[in-house]
């Protein structure tokens, strides 16, 4: 391993993780990252997915001891018709005092119902954020995405609730086509990387540095394979926000959409004509006849709303009102970054090790 801290910032800023296995922020700590070894099921069809999922999800609720992460979405909910009747599904519902922000719960209390399930609320508030984030740094050896504070209050709450594994629909997108932005057109190198990053480093810090080897392994003929991307590099990462909540929780993950694997090139023009994740929708409209499929939102988390009064952060590897014109999600990185180097300037590893 080598420490590179300006190599580690840039590459967090841009994709939420380090790139490089073999670096790290500091002789401190060794960043704990996901690896991709799940044997797949290989899916040729809808038919071969429902089942697939189905089979999971029994081999995994069979002892009584797995609850669900139960959102708005379609993803979620096809695991929830799976669930054995009476098991408890948990929805997250983000809480801003005098504003009213996305809440999925409702939806997620239709499907609780059709399902026989006992549904219960996650309420997420942003002093979560300020008590956990740090324990979540410590375990990771990394800033971590805003996303892993919710999932770790999620973990700790079903471990209550006696519980020894939580289920979640992650990585259905990545697998299956649900990205419709990152899908819609066939991407040079340059205009992907430029459309993919989530914060350009030099915009933010003082030393900069180009991390493009994460989207050039993809490239072919000077385009990029957007969903060999997506299941590849971007998977790991994502993944890596669920791996690390629960273990840091002390609680098992199952992840049913990555245990499969598309034996197919996805229909682009499906894709790009308004059919996102078609397979997964023709499985949710078997299993939920009398329901309409919702839109896609992300997984609820009102960081523009939260970070609206940050200011930008004020240590010396960032320029100075560097967030100004950022969305909550970029700021979200830009503080989790800064929190991360605070968190090792102050000794804190050494001293939870």
């Amino acid at each position: 391993m080598n420490v590179d801290k300006d190599y580690c910032m840039s590459s967090f800023l841009m994709y939420r993780t380090i790139a490089d296995r073999n670096k790290q922020f500091s002789e401190k700590v060794i960043p704990n990252l996901y690896t991709d070894i799940i044997e797949k099921t290989v899916i040729k069809d809808s038919n071969d997915l429902e089942r697939a999922l189905e089979t999971r999800i029994e081999m995994c609720t069979k002892d009584g001891k797995a609850a669900l992460a139960l959102s708005g979405g379609i993803d979620s909910a096809v695991l929830a018709k799976f669930m054995p009747e009476g098991s408890t599904v948990y929805t997250f519902k983000c809480i801003v005092p005098g504003i009213k922000v996305i809440d999925e719960t409702v939806a997620a209390a239709k499907y609780a119902k059709e399902c026989g399930l006992i549904h219960k609320i996650i309420e997420i508030y942003w002093e979560d954020f300020e008590k956990f984030a740090p324990i979540l740094m410590l375990h990771k050896g990394a800033p971590i995405h805003s996303i892993e504070v919710q999932i770790y209050k999620a973990c700790l709450k079903a471990k209550e609730d006696g519980f020894e594994r939580i289920i979640f629909g992650e990585s259905a997108d990545l697998n299956y086509g649900g990205l419709s932005g990152l899908m819609s057109k066939d991407w040079k190198v340059g205009e992907f990387i430029d459309r993919y990053s989530y914060v350009k480093p030099y915009y933010v810090l003082k030393n900069p540095v180009s991390v493009y080897e994460p989207i050039k392994q993809y490239e072919n003929d000077g385009y990029i394979n957007v969903h060999e991307f997506c299941r590849g590099f971007f998977l790991e990462e994502a993944m890596g926000s669920y791996s690390n909540a629960c273990q840091t929780a002390g609680i098992g993950l199952e992840t049913p959409y990555v245990t499969t694997r598309l034996d197919a090139p996805l229909d682009l023009h499906r894709i790009r004509e308004g059919e996102n994740k078609y397979l997964i929708r023709e499985v949710f409209n078997r299993l939920y006849s009398d329901f309409e499929a919702p839109v896609k939102t992300p997984m609820p988390r009102p960081t523009n709303e939260w970070l609206m009064d940050w200011s930008g952060p004020s240590r010396p590897e960032f320029y100075p009102h560097c967030t100004d014109e950022m969305t909550g999600d970029q700021k979200w990185l830009v503080m989790a970054l800064e929190m991360f180097l605070n968190v090792l300037e102050r000794g804190y590893i050494n001293e939870n090790k």
